[in-house]
C-alpha cells in the first residue's frame, strides 16, 4: 500500500506543466464563452447593475445612475426600473438598454475579454503575449472582485417582513447569485498569478542566454 501511495506521490509531483497548462485552457474557456455571451442582451443587461455602481465604470453607461421617483415616492436609480429577467423581452425597456449604451458597452466588454482569455491561452507558445493576457487577466479579476464592495445585489437584502419571520440571511456573507458569479473570480486570480510567474520565468530565462 505504501509503494503505491509513493508512485502516486512521483507521478502527482511532475503534473506541475500540464496543470499550468490546463490553468491557460480553463482560462481561455472561461473567458471566450462569457465574451461570446456579452453579445447576448439578456448577459449585457445583466451586468448592468455592476456596471452602474462601479466609480470606475459608471460613465460608460449614459442614464443607469440618474436618480428617479418611484409612484411610492422611492428615489432610486433608472437602471433598478428596468431591469429585464433572463430569458424575457420587455420593448420599452429594451429601448431604454440601448439609449444606456447597455448593448455597445457589453459588446465592447465582450471583445476585451475573448482577447484576454486568447493572450492567457497563447502563453502556450509565446511568454510575451502571455503575460500581457495575465497583466490584463488580474486587471479585470481584480476589477470584478471590486463589486463585492460596489454592487449592493450581490448581498441578500432580506425584506422588513422576512426578518419579523426570524430570516436571518441578510447582508454580509450571504451572497446573491450575482455575488456568487463575482466570488469565483478569485480563482481565476490565483491562477492568473501562477501563470505569470511561469510566463516572466521564461522571459527571463531567454534574456539571461
Amino acid at each position: 500500500m505504501q509503494a503505491v501511495f509513493m508512485k502516486f506521490l512521483e507521478c502527482a509531483s511532475n503534473l506541475k506543466s500540464l496543470g499550468y497548462k490546463l490553468i491557460r485552457i480553463a482560462i481561455l474557456i472561461i473567458f471566450v464563452w462569457i465574451g461570446g455571451l456579452k453579445f447576448a442582451n439578456y448577459e449585457a443587461n445583466g451586468i448592468v447593475p455592476f456596471v452602474a455602481n462601479s466609480p470606475l465604470m459608471s460613465f460608460f453607461l449614459k442614464d443607469a445612475n440618474n436618480k428617479v421617483t418611484t409612484d411610492e415616492g422611492k428615489v432610486v436609480k433608472e437602471y433598478t426600473l428596468n431591469k429585464v429577467p433572463e430569458g424575457q423581452y420587455n420593448d420599452a425597456k429594451h429601448t431604454w438598454h440601448v439609449e444606456n449604451r447597455t448593448y455597445l458597452f457589453s459588446h465592447g466588454l465582450g471583445i476585451l475579454i475573448m482577447t484576454i482569455g486568447i493572450l492567457v491561452f497563447l502563453g502556450l507558445f509565446s511568454p510575451y503575449l502571455g503575460l500581457v493576457g495575465e497583466v490584463l487577466c488580474i486587471i479585470m479579476t481584480i476589477g470584478t472582485l471590486s463589486f463585492l464592495v460596489t454592487t449592493p445585489e450581490v448581498w441578500v437584502h432580506a425584506s422588513p417582513e422576512a426578518l419579523a419571520a426570524g430570516e436571518w440571511a441578510n447582508g454580509f456573507p450571504f451572497l446573491t447569485g450575482a455575488g456568487r458569479l463575482v466570488i469565483k473570480d478569485t480563482a481565476i486570480l490565483a491562477g492568473a498569478v501562477v501563470l505569470l510567474s511561469d510566463s516572466a520565468s521564461k522571459i527571463l530565462t531567454r534574456l539571461r542566454k
